[in-house]
């Protein structure tokens, strides 16, 4: 699944260990999700869209 979470991570200015901080993931989570290698859980996507104040279809998208 492709995402924005690198771009949106780096306009706010956080490190992956920052995110990960604030949804209670690992930064090697944070890592995989940025390289499209994982998929989030359904919780931490939530999690994502709500630090970033955009729906789940914002931030990630099926091709």
């Amino acid at each position: 699944m492709k995402n924005k979470l690198w771009e949106l991570r780096k306009n706010q200015k956080l490190t992956q260990e920052e995110l990960a901080q604030l949804i209670g993931v690992s930064r090697q989570a944070i890592n995989a999700i940025e390289k499209e290698k994982f998929d989030p859980s359904l919780p931490t996507a939530f999690k994502m869209s709500k630090l970033f104040k955009m729906s789940i279809e914002e931030l990630f998208f099926f091709e």
